[in-house]
């Protein structure tokens, strides 16, 4: 595929720069300087431009100037440009401070390649560069900053935690000569990995910052004694750091725990990180009924004399990197050791294993697998330490660079003592960004937490200033939701927090790594004097967009609801579309299609849209499927994932107008098409071994067989891509892509009908066994895709508007968003309108402040696992498409049809962005007694309205052309 690039020998004379040691290390953050001066009438127009690896934050002449990279293929790595003439001085010196943080693992958002920084600064008119990244700049590895933090997530890189007495702030400044070591030369640009350079896309994120709204609770609290994160993961397949896909291990873990006095011991995890564990003590086994805790917590308690005590924990998990919390909590005196003498400078635990995994009976995360290895029973029988000897072959030490030993998530979940306090007044100054700082109290024995609440979910980065004595601790732990009781929902999966010790004064610090989150649990730990707190801000980050799109109208909740999605569009919307803010900040690309048609109506942004479609066929040489999400260490492809990105490829070029866009893109399209036309069985159906995913609902979706509404989702991409195929000049291949989806559509009708239930089936297992499930979401595709005619048609329309009882029901918004899809192609605008009321409405009844991944589980206090999920926010598109009535009838929109659907509403009035700027502001208000719309529309005057009158009424149109 084309792109806009530049020849790179000729662009770019700045070389690769590193430092010394590895080429590709973990968790590194390395501190880059160039101090230089400028003759006169030079930097007044200057330019630099930057990139990394793995991301970087720009200082000039300690201004924070930005960051980045966005994301992007190694292969085709972006690169940001910055105007800093203002910023720089020809009468003193100037530095230029770059901070790169390099991963040394693949995530589910970037590809493992090496450190590195690329950089130069140019001025207009001249053809050398006023400097380049060379042997010149200085570098030294962030000294504050723990190497041993753990995984945030498996979909993301490293908590921070950070020491600032060790660490000032001076290498920002230009006055200061640092003894740092000259930076290595890894190459020019254009060496290996980063083969091509490409110019950044989309516009830089905006910031604002953003303060909290109250101070929810204050506790005294005492954390576990003694935790740890561990990566079980890299230590037990090395390899898995090169990518982020899902690795089985099955294996041990071992301990000493050394008890000074008798006591109680409780051990286990806070977070176990998907890796199912049973405990031994001394070679006794304790089954389920001895562990207490909930979702992610595990723990057991036991009665030990004074000694050393062997802990041995069994180990089975699917795992993709999101580490092993381990914690150990007595009031007597003990110390975690290593199981193995005389063992230096490694971590208190080995690890037996991985042993052979044979069979796996099942994929999910958590379940049971089938082994046949001799040494797994075996070793389920040691007792102590000595009797590791035996098993030279099969034990390994746990490198201390894999296991954490601040372990923030834990200290801040798992407390021993947790006391309800009152919230001093004073400390309401704590939440505000006045000038009055708020004071900690302090309980004597005991630390301080504070759950501060900003009032609605955000994402960007946390800030703060404090003053407090040198060693006071402040750890941060984010989460998104608490009820009127005060319950939390911990973020299992989601080690969102993060570990700043204070030097002494008066300080602030603002965290490079991004959240998203509602609510901080504040915990200040050993204080020697008074903490005074001047403030605490989120620095709100999202893709600029201005708030073209409204939406208003004589149902309260659904302006409520509208609201709720247009927030959480925004949140979702970083350098690419992403599924969530908090747990996984992933572009996933199925969930873009629908995010970008609800972006289209609420923001009418084109750059994001174009950057995330592009940036999908990068992943044909992970699989010519493309992959489900990206860029990504995960080689993993959902079919339906695939389907919805061609037909978000129309739907752009539809929206845009863009004929380039079109004729680019229109090459993949086709040629993953061709693929998954190659996995057409004898019948002529799509059957495919991976995962077949459409929606978290227990209706039969294997991964091995023929899964209906898979074929049916790629019947309507194939007719997508004949489109697409038509808009470009390609006729023969409009008629070849049509010729298919029919031929598709026959073999569903002919394979999949259920002529007895009267119903498609929702798959065909690999041995020709229909499913036992009838669902919704077979149906849904099936309408809306256009597969059933006649009879069977009106079939379908009849269990869209009356779902009967035995059916599987619709499992999240996700899903409902084709249903309504398919009710509006119905014309059920009540139905589509009673369903977003009493489904969106529950999230509103919950205090929600952006909408939920999955629908309310019934008795469950955590109502869904994602409370901010772009791919729930659908009403914004159907309101405004629908209620509205605004649809573009030609590419890029020069014609628009305007077609309202009152349903019960009396009034409704908004806006709907256009393609290349402004807007279509409508307003209409019914007449029921006599039948009539009273229609207002004011449009720029270039675009071409046309209109439809709602069924039963009749149009009084006032049209005000702008411009």
């Amino acid at each position: 595929m084309k792109l806009e690039t530049e020849t790179v020998e000729a662009a770019w004379q700045g070389q690769w720069i590193w430092g010394e040691g590895e080429p590709s290390p973990r968790n590194v953050w390395r501190c880059f300087r160039k101090r230089f001066s400028l003759t006169e009438g030079n930097g007044g127009d200057a330019t630099l431009r930057i990139t990394a690896d793995s991301r970087y934050v720009l200082f000039v002449n300690g201004t924070q100037v930005g960051r980045g990279p966005v994301r992007s293929w190694p292969f085709e790595l972006a690169y940001d440009e910055y105007e800093v003439g203002h910023l720089l001085k020809t009468d003193q010196v100037n530095v230029i401070s770059v901070l790169v943080t390099h991963y040394g693992v693949s995530t589910f958002q970037y590809l493992l390649g090496r450190g590195g920084l690329l950089a130069e600064l140019r001025q207009s008119g001249q053809a050398e560069p006023l400097l380049v990244t060379d042997a010149t700049w200085q570098t030294a590895v962030h000294a504050g900053y723990d190497r041993h933090s753990s995984r945030i997530s498996c979909q993301l890189g490293f908590t921070e935690i950070i020491d600032s007495r060790v660490w000032e702030d001076s290498w920002l400044d230009p006055r200061s000569e640092l003894d740092w070591a000259a930076a290595q030369v890894i190459g020019p640009a254009g060496v290996e990995p980063w083969t091509r350079l490409v110019k950044r896309p989309i516009p830089y994120l905006a910031e604002e910052p953003l303060y909290p709204s109250r101070i929810e609770t204050v506790r005294a609290v005492k954390p576990a004694a003694w935790s740890a994160v561990i990566d079980l993961r890299n230590h037990l397949v090395p390899e898995s750091v090169h990518h982020a896909n899902n690795i089985w291990f099955v294996g041990y873990l071992a301990t000493v725990i050394r008890l000074e006095q008798p006591g109680k011991v409780t051990l286990g995890s806070a977070d176990d990180g998907r890796v199912t564990h049973t405990i031994s003590m001394n070679g006794i086994w304790y089954g389920p009924e001895a562990y207490t805790g909930d979702d992610g917590e595990r723990y057991l308690t036991v009665e030990l004399p004074a000694g050393d005590h062997f802990v041995l924990l069994h180990l089975n998990s699917c795992n993709h990197g999101h580490g092993f919390h381990f914690g150990v909590d007595s009031d007597q005196s003990f110390q975690v050791l290593s199981p193995l003498p005389d063992v230096e400078g490694d971590s208190p635990f080995v690890t037996l294993g991985p042993f052979d995994v044979v069979e796996i009976i099942d994929h999910q995360p958590g379940r049971e697998l089938r082994l046949d290895h001799p040494d797994l029973e075996k070793a389920r029988t040691l007792s102590a330490p000595g009797e590791l000897q035996a098993w030279t072959e099969w034990v390994r030490p746990i490198p201390a660079a894999l296991v954490n030993l601040q372990d923030v998530f834990t200290s801040s979940v798992w407390t021993s003592v947790a006391r309800q306090q009152p919230v001093p007044q004073q400390l309401h100054a704590m939440a505000t960004s006045g000038a009055t700082p708020g004071i900690v109290p302090v309980f004597a024995g005991l630390d301080t937490e504070i759950v501060i609440d900003f009032g609605r979910e955000l994402s960007g980065f946390l800030a703060f200033e404090i003053d407090a004595a040198a060693g006071t601790v402040i750890d941060l732990y984010g989460f998104e939701y608490m009820n009127g009781d005060g319950w939390r929902q911990q973020t299992y999966q989601l080690d969102n927090s993060l570990r700043y010790v204070c030097r002494d004064g008066r300080q602030s610090y603002v965290s490079p790594v991004r959240r998203g989150l509602r609510y901080v649990a504040v915990t200040v730990r050993g204080a020697e004097r008074e903490v005074r707190w001047h403030n605490l801000r989120m620095i709100q980050s999202h893709y600029p967009v201005a708030e073209t799109g409204s939406f208003q109208s004589s149902d309260l909740l659904l302006n409520e609801i509208w609201s709720l999605c247009r927030h959480t569009t925004r949140l979702c919307m970083e350098d690419t579309f992403v599924d969530c803010p908090a747990y996984e900040q992933t572009y996933w690309v199925g969930d873009a299609r629908n995010e970008a048609l609800i972006n289209y109506y609420v923001f009418g942004a084109k750059e994001i849209v174009e950057h995330s479609l592009r940036l999908v066929p990068g992943s044909a040489f992970q699989t010519p499927l493309y992959a489900d999400q990206v860029p990504s260490g995960w080689n993993s492809a959902i079919p339906n994932w695939t389907f919805f990105w061609v037909s978000a490829c129309l739907e752009y070029y539809r929206f845009s107008g863009d004929a380039r866009f079109a004729s680019e893109i229109w090459p993949s399209v086709r040629a993953t098409l061709d693929c998954y036309r190659d996995n057409l069985d004898s019948q002529g159906l799509l059957r495919m071994k991976g995962w077949n995913f459409l929606d978290w609902a227990p209706f039969e979706q294997p991964k091995d067989g023929v899964v209906t509404p898979q074929n049916m989702f790629m019947v309507k991409a194939l007719r997508d891509a004949a489109s697409l195929a038509e808009a470009v000049g390609e006729p023969i291949e409009t008629a070849r892509f049509m010729a298919e989806a029919e031929q598709l559509r026959r073999a569903i009708n002919e394979h999949l009908w259920d002529e007895k239930l009267d119903v498609y089936v929702d798959c065909l297992h690999p041995d020709g066994r229909p499913s036992a499930t009838t669902s919704m979401q077979t149906q849904v595709a099936a309408s809306l895709c256009g597969i059933a005619d006649g009879d069977r048609a009106r079939r379908m329309g009849a269990y869209l508007v009356d779902p009967p009882a035995d059916f599987v029901q619709i499992g999240s918004p996700f899903m409902s968003f084709f249903y309504h899809e398919a009710l509006a192609k119905q014309g059920r605008l009540d139905v589509l309108l009673a369903d977003i009321r009493k489904q969106y409405g529950t999230m509103i009844d919950y205090g929600a402040t952006t909408c939920w991944e999955t629908y309310a589980k019934p008795d469950n206090l955590a109502p869904t696992r994602s409370h901010c999920h772009a791919w729930s926010a659908g009403p914004a598109y159907f309101l405004g498409a629908y209620v509205l009535g605004v649809t573009g009838l030609t590419p890029g929109w020069d014609r628009v049809l305007i077609a309202p659907h009152p349903d019960s509403l009396d009034w409704a009035r908004g806006s709907v962005p256009l393609p290349d700027g402004g807007r279509i502001d409508i307003s209409w208000r019914v007449d029921r007694t006599i039948g009539r719309m009273k229609l207002r529309v004011s449009a720029p005057g270039s675009v071409r309205l046309e209109y439809q009158a709602p069924e039963g009424f009749e149009l009084d149109i006032e049209s005000c052309p702008v411009g």
